[in-house]
């Protein structure tokens, strides 16, 4: 739903109901995953897709049908050859949906979800799918915040903002750092082309190469704020209701804790939010903010790169220490762009599970330090650009600097897959190709050469 929500928010805050479709539970080779979303809005405008094309003209007339009645409606698609000519997947696999009426006048819930989400801050939204409980019901739920700033809407601290898929820039689900601030924010060029003033979380080191700044020394990584302690209120950053205290109650923590995970699916509960019971089905989406793409080198393939990650639903920054190539106008309007030593830089961010490091400096200056950095942390992928001769001489470089084999063993390096690709457009979906395949487990070989199921589940 990640990637309609500024649609649907501007239906929300101009008063229009509109009628929201979410896949909620899937089979075997369905097409898309739990919270995928289409929406029918004013003048019967179309945004999203639940199965790629399969069964959109039902979902639309069900849509329609829920603007007009308000009653929330749960579908279930397949396929079946003893009905070949009904509505449903022809890749034979199987998805339930949950299709509402959503509108400002009786859903705060879903205001106060993409209001967080277009803030860059973590948020679930809980939806009652089917027992005794109103059908379509939500309650949005934030991280917890200090018991002094309970109440106010936004009061969960603002510390984060990374699957990629469509998925979009964060740390970590949990509130970890999130964007380094506005356009012409300290320390780096946002999208308005202008570069800020000096960071106030930076001191400027020695020179750098080519005359570039040096070393900073971070006060906190990306400036974190610390971690919240004291008393919590367990209501605070909760939004909407369920209908029944107990259920909120119950629904918040295991959302807060969904969340944690970036994890979407299915919970069961009593009528009042008893554990062990399976009388009340609620549907969890967490929106974990997007996850980083972190691009070392300011060179022509560090800029697609940087595209293909921003379309990929990456928060990307792009470092490079020579400013004459870490340039705004080289880079989309979307991506950060920081002048730094990268292995400095890197020491003072934060990252995470799903975080991506791409190295292409192609140089040992660089790639070293950066590497050493970048192995000893947390990431989803840490690919380097060279050829098999310069990745022996890194490697050798890295093992006298003290890198252990299994941190070694981390590294894709060269970066992507076998695809032939020459141009940097076409080293770019070698990249991606390969961060798409770890993530998920794929093979990297042609469909054709395996069967089995397309979707694994």
């Amino acid at each position: 739903m990640r990637d309609i929500l500024p649609a649907l928010h501007a239906w929300y805050t101009a008063g229009s109901p509109f009628g929201l479709a979410t896949v909620v539970a899937v089979g075997d080779s369905a097409p898309r995953d739990p919270g995928a979303a289409m929406a029918v809005g004013p003048g019967d405008e179309v945004v999203g897709s639940v199965s790629g094309g399969c069964v959109e003209g039902a979902v639309f007339e069900l849509a329609r049908e829920v603007i007009a009645s308000g009653e929330a409606r749960l579908e279930t698609f397949g396929y079946s050859d003893e009905d070949a000519f009904a509505v449903g997947l022809t890749c034979g696999g199987e998805i339930t949906l949950l299709v509402r009426r959503v509108s400002a006048a009786d859903d705060p819930a879903f205001g106060a979800v993409a209001e967080s989400v277009a803030a860059g801050r973590p948020v679930t939204l809980a939806t009652v799918l089917d027992g005794p409980a109103q059908r379509g019901a939500t309650l949005a739920v934030r991280p917890y915040a200090p018991l002094a700033e309970a109440g106010t809407p936004d009061s969960t601290p603002s510390t984060g903002p990374g699957g990629a898929d469509g998925s979009a820039g964060a740390d970590s689900s949990d509130g970890t750092p999130g964007p380094v601030g506005p356009e012409g924010t300290p320390g780096l060029v946002g999208a308005d082309r202008t570069p800020g003033p000096a960071s106030p979380h930076r001191t400027p080191g020695p020179a750098g190469p080519d005359g570039a700044g040096g070393p900073a020394s971070p006060v906190a990584p990306d400036g974190a704020a610390s971690v919240p302690s004291g008393p919590r209120d367990p209501d605070a950053g909760v939004v909407g209701s369920l209908g029944s205290e107990g259920l909120d109650v119950a629904v918040a923590a295991d959302a807060r804790g969904e969340l944690a995970q970036g994890a979407t699916g299915r919970r069961h509960y009593g009528p009042h939010g008893e554990r062990r019971e399976d009388a009340v089905t609620v549907f969890l989406h967490s929106f974990a903010p997007p996850p980083r793409m972190l691009v070392f080198g300011a060179i022509d393939y560090a800029s697609a790169v940087a595209r293909i990650g921003a379309f990929l639903g990456y928060r990307v920054t792009v470092c490079d220490a020579r400013p004459v190539f870490a340039t705004p106008e080289r880079f989309p309007a979307a991506v950060e762009v920081v002048v730094d030593w990268p292995h400095h830089y890197l020491s003072g961010t934060t990252t995470d599970a799903r975080t991506v490091i791409c190295v292409l400096t192609h140089d040992p200056k660089f790639d070293v330090p950066l590497l050493e950095e970048a192995l000893r942390r947390p990431a989803a992928y840490i690919g380097a650009m060279g050829s098999r001769r310069t990745h022996d001489d890194r490697l050798e470089r890295l093992r006298a600097a003290g890198v252990p084999e299994h941190e070694l063993s981390r590294l894709r390096s060269p970066v992507g897959l076998d695809l032939g690709a020459r141009t940097p457009e076409e080293v770019a979906v070698s990249v991606a190709a390969e961060i798409i395949a770890l993530r998920f487990g794929g093979s990297g070989l042609p469909l054709t050469a395996r069967g089995g199921a397309i979707h694994p589940r």
